[in-house]
């Protein structure tokens, strides 16, 4: 059974992050709140095997990759590259916050967290908590949405999934997620053009008139 902690996701203690730090440094699996649902998660070193942990608690197809947690604005060009400049202006707009965005992924990260295609799905979330553990941990948070595949995604402590509490190690309860709806997805693609441009995966949070008037299209 999974040790259940409290804690204030704009301000987390040191007793909480120590704490979350300790199990994910350990090969540990942690469900977190972020600002847009709650995630299950862990830390994206190499050869970690809480990873294929996530896989088999949610049901999820290997072959979707998880998505990295950032630290801070500047990790994407750590873990990312050959970002496009309408993608800086994305980025700058509503980082921290609901915007995920899938790029190349760069030689900083295990082969195992990169898609087939070499992509990878890159948010800082607009949460001082899952910040401050990726920056502690000194590498991003392997994080995708804590439900089994198929179920809606919890929002809030009180409607996460029993079953999946079960099979980590770590459960953080903040309460109701701030926004409580999903990120959207933006990745690039090639135009006829040549040029990279935006396509949109997902809308959710952020609507498409809002991706749009960010880049200036």
């Amino acid at each position: 059974m999974a040790c259940l902690i409290k804690a204030d996701q704009n301000n987390p203690s040191d007793e909480v992050l120590d704490r979350a730090v300790q199990v994910l440094n350990h090969d540990g699996v942690c469900i977190m709140p972020t600002d847009s649902v709650y995630g299950i998660g862990c830390a994206a070193y190499a050869d970690n095997p809480a990873h294929e942990r996530i896989f088999i608690a949610k049901k999820r197809d290997r072959a979707q990759t998880l998505p990295l947690l950032l630290a801070s604005p500047d990790d994407l060009f750590v873990y990312g590259r050959d970002v496009p400049q309408w993608m800086e202006k994305l980025v700058k707009t509503f980082w921290p916050g609901a915007l995920t965005v899938v790029v190349k992924a760069s030689e900083q990260l295990p082969a195992e967290y990169v898609k087939a295609d070499g992509t990878i799905a890159l948010r800082v979330p607009n949460s001082n908590l899952v910040r401050a553990l990726a920056a502690k941990l000194g590498t991003p948070l392997a994080t995708t949405s804590a439900n089994i595949h198929g179920i809606p995604a919890a929002t809030s402590g009180s409607s996460l999934d029993q079953q999946l509490c079960e099979q980590v190690d770590l459960v953080i309860d903040a309460g109701p997620a701030p926004i409580a709806i999903a990120s959207t997805i933006v990745g690039v693609r090639l135009a006829t053009s040549g040029e990279l441009e935006p396509v949109i995966y997902r809308e959710a949070a952020l609507s498409v008139q809002q991706i749009y008037d960010a880049i200036g299209c």
